[in-house]
């Protein structure tokens, strides 16, 4: 789904007075939604080894910044 489908996916929920009070998305909707701020996360932490990288003191094996995203995936799991 792209970012627009998602967004037009959503349904609100109004109170008594007409306010809205929550925001519902399908399961598809949010599966898809939290793909995309999987592929923010991924990409921040490339332009970030990327900008390390540059400078001598940023130089890594591509061994350990594997081992880096995939430190990274498992705190993001708790």
């Amino acid at each position: 789904m792209t970012t627009v489908e998602i967004l037009q996916s959503v349904q609100f929920v109004f109170d008594q007075d007409g306010k809205p009070t929550a925001a519902m998305l399908n399961m598809h909707a949010w599966e898809s939604f939290m793909e995309k701020l999987e592929e923010i996360d991924d990409l921040e932490v490339i332009q970030k080894g990327v900008k390390n990288w540059r400078s001598k003191e940023g130089w890594t094996r591509w061994e350990d910044f594997e081992r880096e995203l995939e430190a990274d995936e498992l705190s993001n799991l708790d």
